[in-house]
């Protein structure tokens, strides 16, 4: 990670950009996954998109070294929040109605961060008990304080039946706001343009079906 940072400040076209790491088993947990690593960044567009990520050696040296890459390309469709003081999302398409990926971050609190991580086993079960999630991950910047969630649902509907039931997930975001843990938080919605190809040696294109033109 830390050899691409130079690559990717001096990329042209290249918008927003982080690198993160991720958590164990799903990747909602403490403890750090060495083994799987994220790049999100933002483009002009889902062309310079596609051709930067084939032709960048950057990319192509994480690609080589890697068992499994999968690269999501997204539309915008909602965000509210900043992520290190900026708005890196600006919404571009309606909903389509297909698939939708949802993408939460927030700056953590030092002192509430034992609170925060006793919550995280019951939502994580929650999570991933349920039957419409189709993709699942935290990651993370800065181990414990900077956190991000990444999910994928079927539809807009059952985002907003697991968001809304009440439960772990519910019961934490009652604590936060309440507690205000957090220094900074975002929250934004996405339609999925391509998805693929592989993820734990899963194929990963159905993701991408019903995905906006």
């Amino acid at each position: 990670m830390a050899t691409a940072r130079p690559a990717l400040s001096a990329l042209p076209d290249i918008g927003f950009w982080k690198l993160c790491g991720s958590g164990t088993g799903e990747g909602f947990t403490p403890l750090p996954n060495t083994k799987v690593w994220a790049i999100l960044a933002t483009w002009p567009d889902a062309e310079t998109a596609r051709r930067r990520l084939a032709e960048t050696p950057v990319f192509q040296r994480w690609r080589a070294r890697a068992d499994d890459s999968w690269t999501v390309l997204l539309a915008p469709t909602g965000a509210r929040g900043a992520w290190a003081g900026a708005s890196p999302f600006t919404p571009s398409q309606a909903p389509t109605g297909g698939p939708v990926a949802v993408l939460t971050r927030a700056t953590l609190k030092p002192r509430i961060l034992a609170r925060f991580w006793r919550r995280v086993p019951d939502v994580s079960r929650r999570i991933g008990a349920d039957p419409n999630v189709m993709f699942k991950i935290g990651i993370g910047e800065v181990p414990w304080l900077h956190q991000v969630t990444f999910s994928i649902w079927p539809d807009t509907e059952s985002l907003t039946a697991f968001a809304r039931q009440d439960g772990p997930h519910a019961q934490a975001i009652r604590a936060v706001r309440k507690g205000r843990w957090f220094r900074e938080e975002l929250y934004a919605r996405f339609n999925i343009l391509e998805a693929g190809p592989r993820w734990d040696g899963q194929p990963m294109s159905v993701l991408a079906e019903g995905a906006a033109p």
